[in-house]
């Protein structure tokens, strides 16, 4: 079964200066998203590859992200995963939950798909109130 990869786990193993990770959970994290690479697991969305990409200060690093990227293929998309997203966004909304575009689209996918959802993201816990998620824990 696949994994829908938030950014937050992607950030954490790829983007931050090791002086920004938190000892604790950087080698976890890290170890567990390497053995989900290695069984060919990764669900990459396209808004979570922008959202990666965005804010990059060099065009070296931004091309050395790409490149690592590019070997997990965009999974395919359709109508019906943005009219849940805006579905799900209207029934967490109405809980007094809120959240982003790319989140709720994270939470289409995986209740369409039945991926769970590896995120150190939080607001995936509280969109579980509303949604039948499914968050990736080993």
């Amino acid at each position: 079964m696949k994994v829908l990869v938030d950014t937050s786990v992607w950030s954490q193993a790829l983007r931050r200066p090791k002086q920004e990770i938190v000892p604790d959970t950087s080698s976890h994290v890290v170890q567990r998203l390497a053995a989900l690479i290695e069984d060919g697991r990764i669900a990459m969305l396209g808004p979570i590859r922008q959202e990666l990409l965005s804010g990059i200060k060099t065009q070296a690093q931004f091309e050395s992200l790409k490149q690592i990227l590019s070997a997990f293929p965009d999974e395919k998309l359709g109508a019906e995963h943005y009219e849940m997203a805006a579905s799900s966004f209207n029934a967490c909304r109405q809980l007094g939950i809120q959240g982003s575009n790319t989140d709720f689209l994270i939470c289409a996918v995986s209740m369409a798909k039945k991926w769970p959802i590896f995120s150190l993201d939080k607001d995936f816990e509280r969109y579980q109130k509303c949604l039948p998620l499914i968050l990736f824990v080993d």
